[in-house]
């Protein structure tokens, strides 16, 4: 990249190789006609180093990251997914496809099918919306925003599951690395991770040759929110690469290769710990910026780390916004690391909180 000089230093320069034997005052022209040219030649410069910034992907994001990857290495970002479930009607009509429920919080959802319900049944939806706002608890879908005649009520009995945000910078990048660095070819190891990483969903893959015995390969996956996946995706990768793992080609992997796609399984850690808030802060939101802290850095060693970091942890919590101190920090009532298998991932089981 170019040295980003201001107007000034660049004039300065210019009236530094010109002769002293001349007028270079302010208001001669000398003066006068070489800021002329340090103006352009700053715009030059701006130009050339926004085009130096085009050739170096690390600096790219967005459409510009995006456009760069597909050109290079044909991947395109993975896009946001929509959350799916079922909502249970109560009431005597039909509910037709499009139909639209809602939360009290404003998220929609819409009817997959078209149904006749008398005095209750039950109705495939999925979110107006990609991502993870379509990803609502149980019984919190309770609102029909235009009137179905003959429908009274609605629930959902169980969660919406299975939305996701679009890929980020971050992943669409380490994805692309990944191409370059270990190149996929003849169904070798890192054909199998780069075919479980580009389904909208997965956040990351291990995969295992020789697993299940001659001609097997295990894939052990994750969702985008660097958690144990649910069924839904779990199908979605393994049709994707060896529908009912027969080995006959079906998917991406070769022929006579039968996969195996699996979740990581999931280990629960309880942090419990004494905090002393900052001076305007409560304990409980004290609570919630630790939770969200952790949280964010369980993300970050999911599938790159085989233990949970008690010391780790313990700066974290220092570093959250409305703590003053802490004393007593415990994982899973032990003031030790938590140790997992490569085959598994932490998740947050509860943050408790004691002063």
């Amino acid at each position: 990249m170019l040295t980003n000089y201001t107007i000034d230093e660049l004039h300065q320069k210019i009236l530094d190789n010109i002769s002293n034997e001349y007028d270079k005052t302010v208001g001669y022209i000398i003066y006068d006609v070489t800021k002329t040219f340090a103006i352009e030649e700053k715009e030059i410069q701006d130009t050339m180093n926004q085009v130096y910034k085009q050739l170096d992907i690390e600096q790219l994001k967005g459409d510009d990251l995006e456009r760069f990857i597909y050109q290079r290495k044909g991947i395109n970002r993975k896009a946001a997914t929509y959350a799916v479930g079922v909502v249970q009607v109560t009431g005597t009509g039909t509910v037709t496809k499009g139909a639209i429920f809602e939360t009290e919080a404003g998220t929609q959802f819409i009817a997959n099918e078209t149904k006749e319900i008398v005095t209750t049944g039950v109705v495939a939806i999925r979110a107006a919306l990609g991502g993870t706002i379509g990803n609502v608890a149980t019984g919190t879908i309770n609102k029909m925003p235009v009137t179905i005649n003959g429908i009274d009520a609605v629930t959902n009995a169980d969660p919406t599951h299975g939305g996701y945000e679009a890929e980020t910078d971050t992943s669409l990048l380490d994805r692309y690395y990944l191409a370059l660095r270990t190149p996929p070819t003849s169904g070798n190891k890192y054909h199998y991770l780069m075919w479980s990483k580009e389904v909208e969903g997965v956040g990351d893959a291990k995969v295992y040759p020789l697993d299940q015995g001659a001609n097997t390969v295990t894939v052990v996956i994750i969702d985008a929110e660097m958690k144990p996946p649910d069924a839904d995706l779990i199908t979605k990768v393994q049709q994707h690469i060896d529908p009912g793992s027969n080995g006959t080609g079906e998917g991406q992997a070769p022929i006579g290769a039968r996969c195996f796609v699996v979740g990581a399984a999931a280990v629960p850690v309880n942090v419990s710990v004494n905090v002393t808030p900052l001076t305007g802060y409560t304990t409980e939101q004290a609570r919630g910026y630790i939770a969200e802290s952790i949280g964010a850095y369980l993300k970050q060693i999911a599938f790159k780390q085989n233990y949970f970091s008690l010391a780790k942890v313990g700066a974290i919590i220092l570093d959250c916004e409305g703590v003053a101190d802490y004393t007593n920090l415990e994982l899973n009532d032990a003031a030790a690391n938590v140790e997992i298998t490569d085959r598994q991932v932490i998740t947050l089981g509860g943050v408790v909180i004691g002063s």
